[in-house]
């Protein structure tokens, strides 16, 4: 069985290093928000955010982006939090055999050096996230790129707080569990069938499946 987790808002809460790395690269722009407006920024590609809250054009948006990871490089990545019982439910999950991976639209290097910091690396078989030219963002391309580096395994769960997450899992025609502590709008997963309110009812959860993986 193979776990891919997605990070921002499903194993950590990024809120005040994205939010404030988006504000400052919104004030380059002349606008001022404040940071609890700028929460729909995490989960999504960050260009498309750009595009489709303030309407950027594709100029405008990259632009905003190497602004936005000015800050981001330096500061905003380590503004960063574990969710709570997150390293007792990813040590339980590798001394059951299982096979772990991170997959994110953050670009690759932010991924690895935030995990690393946090001391989150080791429990991971392969780290994977979206290229710095914006190629590679789309949750079905990630999980494309976990198997291509470990293997296809007909037994993979992507595990994620939003909508993006859930339509990459049914693109790729995995299973996915939704988490309900992470960034999700109101009503963006109601449909999901798998939905955990906290880190201990996910790893009840992962447990319970790998129980019945185990019976087959």
């Amino acid at each position: 069985m193979l776990l891919i987790f997605d990070l921002d808002g499903t194993l950590t809460d990024p809120k005040e290093g994205i939010t404030g790395s988006v504000q400052y690269a919104l004030r380059s722009f002349g606008i001022d928000e404040e940071l609890d407006q700028l929460t729909p920024f995490i989960g999504p590609p960050l260009i498309d955010s750009f595009r489709n809250f303030y309407g950027f054009d594709e100029e405008k948006a990259r632009q905003a982006v190497n602004k936005y990871r000015e800050r981001f490089s330096k500061i905003g990545m380590y503004e960063n939090k574990v969710y709570p019982k997150i390293f007792e439910m990813l040590k339980i999950l590798k001394e059951k055999g299982l096979r772990l991976a991170v997959g994110s639209s953050k670009p690759e290097i932010y991924v690895k050096q935030i995990l690393r910091y946090f001391d989150l690396e080791k429990y991971f078989d392969v780290i994977v996230g979206s290229c710095l030219d914006g190629s590679r963002v789309d949750k079905y391309e990630i999980i494309q790129e976990v198997w291509k580096r470990l293997g296809k395994d007909k037994n993979t769960i992507m595990i994620g707080d939003r909508i993006f997450d859930r339509d990459g899992a049914r693109k790729a025609k995995v299973s996915f569990i939704g988490v309900k502590y992470g960034y999700a709008q109101k009503g963006e997963l109601d449909d999901v069938k798998y939905l955990a309110d906290d880190v201990e009812e996910l790893t009840e959860i992962l447990l319970k499946k790998v129980e019945n993986e185990n019976k087959k």
